[in-house]
């Protein structure tokens, strides 16, 4: 239609009344919503993160082994022990009722144990990979087994945490009946994400001569530098729309509270992590050296589980999908999911998906050593049936008569040499 004959139609006039109606109405209901978001924000908040009670069952310095008890009978006898990073902290796992990956694995039956890495001081500075993985969890893992009387725990890393998991099972593989694996960096050749691009060039020595340890609130910024259009104009965008929503405001300060409760990390651990693992790629190649030892990723036999997000702007799927390709393991499986991050742990639709499938994975691969053993040894042997058992009762009947006759024998005239019974002279 033509500017004219919308003029003629309209009779050339502006709809004041309509826009005035509209701004009307749309004042009305921001008023409203002020009110109601103002309610919100004034009433009192339920905010506590890391809800689920656990048990504090050793601890070694700042770390702590804490144990989950299952809710109801225990599915899976195998215990299985989480390691989170050491950057943030594990209760990103039990973030709030409902979307907590603990209360889902305690209702699935599952026996576990979770590591605390605590908040490192200036007396940590110096803690080695080596001191994480072959000491503390090290000791963790012993503690466990001693607890529980098994031979082997299932172990499930997360992050930096699955790093250490893929090390210690490396060097430790007859105590680790399976190994999981979520959102774990393993080849770290990759400029798929921006982090990788920067840790090649950080100059790491530099950085920890000036901080002793690594700042958490540092790598926090870093982070949110990565992608701050979503990170810090578009969440509290969003936060600003879903004001007058409680369960939004409570669900948002509680991510917030995870977020910026950030550790410190041990400096000679993070130098090591950043030039053996995002400088050199040392790991997948099974040249990284901890401890003396080297970390031959063939060694790592057992069934892998392998999670990773196709979306994860920290850990993308080129730092993760070549790990069981890498290890010595026949049993390997990756899973990935439309998430990022954070995403795999707190999404709903994931939280569906992700803990029911780990679980599963476990009960199919739980059947303990020993009953293996006993099956085969008894495979071994047959018992007689039927007309074997006349056979072999013959031939002990006639054992025993053999063996009667020789001891009348003897007693009756010992030869040349006898000894002769007691009470003889």
């Amino acid at each position: 239609m033509k500017s004219g004959q919308m003029n003629q139609h309209s009779g050339g006039k502006i709809p004041v009344n309509l826009i005035l109606s509209n701004l009307a109405e749309d004042a009305e209901k921001a008023r409203t919503r002020v009110e109601k978001a103002s309610d919100v924000l004034l009433d009192k908040l339920d905010t506590q993160i890391a809800a689920t009670p656990y048990e504090v069952v050793h601890q070694e310095d700042r770390v702590k082994l804490k144990h989950y008890k299952t809710k109801g009978a225990q599915k899976i006898k195998t215990p299985l022990l989480v390691v989170y990073a050491l950057i943030n902290r594990e209760t990103m796992l039990d973030l709030q009722p409902g979307k907590s990956v603990v209360e889902k694995f305690q209702e699935s039956g599952v026996n576990l144990y979770m590591i605390d890495w605590g908040y490192p001081t200036r007396k940590d500075r110096y803690l080695t990979i080596d001191d994480h993985v072959n000491g503390y969890i090290g000791d963790m893992v012993d503690v466990i087994l001693a607890r529980e009387k098994v031979k082997q725990i299932n172990l499930m890393g997360i992050c930096m945490g699955g790093s250490f998991c893929v090390m210690y099972t490396a060097l430790n593989p007859r105590k680790v009946k399976n190994l999981i694996t979520t959102v774990t960096p393993t080849n770290f050749d990759t400029n798929q994400g921006l982090l990788h691009v920067w840790m090649k060039n950080l100059d790491v020595d530099r950085l920890l001569k000036a901080y002793g340890n690594m700042p958490g609130d540092m790598m926090n910024f870093g982070f949110l530098l990565l992608n701050p259009a979503r990170l810090m104009i578009d969440k509290y965008v969003g936060f600003m729309e879903n004001i007058d929503n409680k369960a939004f405001v409570q669900d948002f300060m509680r991510m917030e509270k995870w977020i910026f409760d950030s550790p410190d990390v041990p400096g000679e651990t993070f130098r090591q992590f950043t030039k053996d693992c995002y400088q050199k790629n040392l790991l997948i190649q099974s040249k990284m050296v901890i401890g003396g030892r080297r970390i031959d990723l063939k060694k790592i036999t057992m069934p892998l589980l392998n999670y990773y997000g196709i979306y994860d702007h920290l850990v993308p799927p080129a730092a993760c999908d070549q790990l069981t390709a890498a290890v010595g393991s026949k049993d390997v499986q990756d899973m990935s999911l439309k998430t990022g991050h954070i995403g795999i742990y707190v999404s709903s639709r994931c939280q569906q998906e992700f803990t029911p499938k780990i679980v599963n994975w476990l009960m199919k691969r739980d059947q303990p050593l020993k009953v293996v053993r006993k099956r085969k040894t008894t495979a071994k042997k047959r018992r007689p049936t039927g007309s074997d058992k006349s056979a072999v009762t013959k031939k002990t009947t006639a054992k025993k008569t053999v063996a009667k006759k020789t001891v009348a024998k003897k007693t009756a005239s010992p030869g040349k040499g006898a000894v002769k019974p007691k009470g003889d002279k």
